[in-house]
């Protein structure tokens, strides 16, 4: 009997797919791996960036005097790198949607963005967690941009995201999930007929076009078998109480701390292992004592004594989010480290200056993951490296061989990695 295409494709599907299927397996259960510990990545925005008299030390090296937002972060001063000079790319607040792809022009008519690098990650990686990478954002829309320029679509419920990661759905509902990807894998076989039907009557060019887009099929039919076994395998139990969301959006810090609680579970459960976090920004005046005005307009403070006052609450706020964050990861063992020694934090913000919307000297650090840390990188502002080195950096650090990203032209001079 002649398998039908149907099945063979499948049957396809999962055989491309068996070298990720070993990993399906808990991670209490693998034990060590040959390839080395398991790596991670949270990628975090501030939109409004920060105000570089309060961010950046005054010296560079290891030796440098911890600036008022660093010092709030002293207890790790030994486990993050705070770089200063590198730039984004032109467009003011339009920059952020090139922040994590360093794509020229990304977010302007007429030009198609590039893939951010945690999307990049997650094509290499992805498909050892239940989640191939997740994107967050306190308000709104994403970092994270496809390999065909497409925004990922954010989450912005903690409860709900919760409750997909934590909570097993009843045997209906499981069920139910089953038929949507099997549905998706019939969609997918149509459509797939179609476009290699018109294959003969286009020309070079439109044909590279439909390869392309066959191949991004390809790697959906993938996704859909991993996702298949992920459905039957039982989900992490954690003992924390499900996440209320909050309804008020000016409300920065408490939805900014819901967002960092649950990019900790995520690790510490193996349920993904990339993440980008785009924090909010809000126009009205946060729930915070002594701000007045708005995010926004205070990020737009024309060096006001009373705004840059007012500023400083908010981002001191922010600051103490982060070291709550990088306490909980320091306090979580994992085979002899800890998960902040696995996971990269990388904070940072497609401005340099809101209040001029500059995208020079961009502030940004990077804290655990395994580099050798404990200093100012500083370069020099007229003539920086491109931002996307420190992605090749990231990426090398994440296990995955890549020389360039973007563009990028190599890795991030002085971050080095602190172990193999």
């Amino acid at each position: 009997m002649q398998t039908s295409r149907r099945r063979f494709l499948r049957a396809a599907g999962v055989s491309l797919a068996l070298p990720w299927l070993d990993a399906l397996v808990p991670a209490s259960a693998r034990g060590n791996s040959a390839a080395g510990p398991p790596r991670r990545m949270i990628c975090i925005c501030a939109p409004l960036g920060f105000y570089p008299g309060n961010f950046f030390p005054q010296a560079p090296g290891a030796g440098f005097e911890l600036s008022p937002y660093l010092e709030l972060l002293s207890e790790f001063r030994d486990d993050f790198t705070v770089i200063s000079g590198l730039a984004g790319i032109n467009g003011g607040h339009q920059a952020i949607n090139g922040f994590l792809t360093g794509v020229p022009g990304a977010g302007q008519p007429g030009i198609r963005n590039g893939i951010s690098v945690d999307q990049f990650a997650a094509e290499q990686i992805g498909a050892q967690t239940r989640f191939a990478s997740l994107a967050l954002s306190g308000e709104g829309l994403g970092l994270s941009w496809t390999r065909t320029g497409a925004r990922v679509p954010a989450r912005n419920s903690p409860a709900r995201l919760f409750a997909e990661m934590f909570l097993e759905g009843q045997e209906h509902e499981v069920q139910a999930q089953l038929r949507q990807l099997e549905e998706g894998r019939s969609i997918l076989d149509d459509v797939r007929d179609q476009a290699r039907s018109l294959r003969s009557q286009l020309g070079a060019d439109d044909r590279l076009k439909l390869d392309e887009y066959l191949g991004s099929i390809r790697e959906l039919e993938q996704r859909l078998v991993i996702d298949e076994q992920w459905v039957k395998t039982p989900k992490p139990k954690v003992d924390v109480e499900p996440p209320q969301d909050i309804s008020n959006p000016n409300d920065l810090v408490g939805r900014t701390r819901l967002l960092f609680e649950l990019a900790h579970l995520a690790v510490q459960t193996d349920s993904t292992r990339l993440i980008t976090i785009m924090l909010a920004g809000a126009t009205s005046a946060p729930p915070i004592p002594g701000v007045t005005l708005g995010h926004h307009d205070l990020s737009h403070h024309g060096k006001d004594p009373g705004k840059l006052a007012q500023l400083a609450l908010i981002e001191v706020e922010c600051m103490k989010l982060l070291s709550d964050l990088l306490a909980r990861l320091k306090r979580s063992p994992e085979e002899g480290e800890t998960l902040l020694d696995r996971t990269m934090v990388y904070l940072g913000s497609n401005l340099g200056d809101a209040s001029s919307h500059s995208t020079r000297n961009l502030p940004l650090l990077v804290a655990g993951g395994g580099f050798r840390h404990g200093q100012h990188l500083a370069f020099d502002p007229r003539n920086p490296p491109p931002l996307c080195n420190l992605y090749v950096s990231m990426l090398q650090r994440l296990g995955i061989e890549v020389d360039r990203f973007n563009t990028g032209t190599g890795t991030l001079n002085g971050l080095e990695f602190s172990r193999s």
